[in-house]
């Protein structure tokens, strides 16, 4: 049901964010497919992998990705965990960094360690699924309106506290309501993927805080790279449980 956020009214989001209704053509085996993603190529993780088999350069560069991509991530939303709201510049700065490695490690799962991705995925209820799928949307649509036209500012509420009274710490910054974006410079098949990805913006991030977003995120992400066949055998790392809607 469609809420009201500081004064705007929120878009109506239930379940899992819909895959956009678009049909295209795997690149390995040509069969169409209604993609996942906006840029997705292949239909299957079957076909990925055969593609990959096929450009072992590419594969080599995926798993390379993700190893540094995640430890750039954890260094920066650990910074950020850490940041007072003393300094803004750099504080916006840091949470701009957060957003593009946290879209950077997703981006890299999904494209190179899809099975992964989907196994932890589904060992969460419905609820964390949803709860996560949008998450991690709602970022990415902050990625794409802070690389073009918009300011990290105007998604970003300051605040004098974090999630204790008189700690200071921006991870209890919250995400602003913003209003529907316009799409005339996106291309046709793109415009339907932004309004998925604004409408988990609303749902998931407008009106909770910097924490929350961000410890969800990275739960997640650290847990499905750690499922990935290529880093489990060179890292082994323990169980995380993600944490509940109410974390910081």
């Amino acid at each position: 049901m469609s809420g009201n956020i500081g004064g705007l009214s929120a878009p109506r989001a239930g379940g899992i964010p819909a895959m956009v209704a678009e049909m295209r053509d795997c690149e390995q085996c040509g069969i169409s497919f209604v993609p996942r993603r906006e840029h997705a190529r292949f239909c299957s993780p079957r076909c990925r992998a055969a593609w990959n088999r096929e450009h072992a350069g590419d594969l080599k560069a995926g798993t390379s990705a993700l190893e540094w991509s995640i430890t750039a991530m954890s260094d920066t939303t650990e910074r950020l965990s850490r940041m007072t709201a003393e300094d803004r510049p750099r504080a916006f700065a840091v949470i701009s960094e957060a957003v593009w490695w946290v879209t950077i490690v997703d981006a890299t799962l999904v494209r190179h360690h899809i099975e992964a991705y989907d196994r932890v995925m589904a060992r969460h209820t419905p609820a964390e699924r949803q709860r996560v799928e949008e998450n991690l949307a709602g970022l990415r649509f902050v990625r794409n309106r802070i690389g073009g036209e918009a300011d990290l500012a105007e998604f970003v509420q300051p605040g004098d506290s974090g999630p204790d009274p008189g700690d200071g710490q921006i991870t209890g910054w919250k995400w602003r309501p913003v209003r529907e974006p316009k799409l005339a410079s996106l291309p046709p098949r793109g415009q339907p993927w932004e309004m998925t990805r604004y409408r988990a913006y609303h749902a998931q991030l407008a009106g909770h805080t910097l924490g929350q977003t961000f410890t969800r995120a990275a739960a997640f992400l650290k847990l499905a790279a750690a499922d990935a066949p290529a880093l489990t055998n060179a890292s082994p790392q323990r169980d995380e449980v993600l944490p509940s809607s109410s974390s910081p």
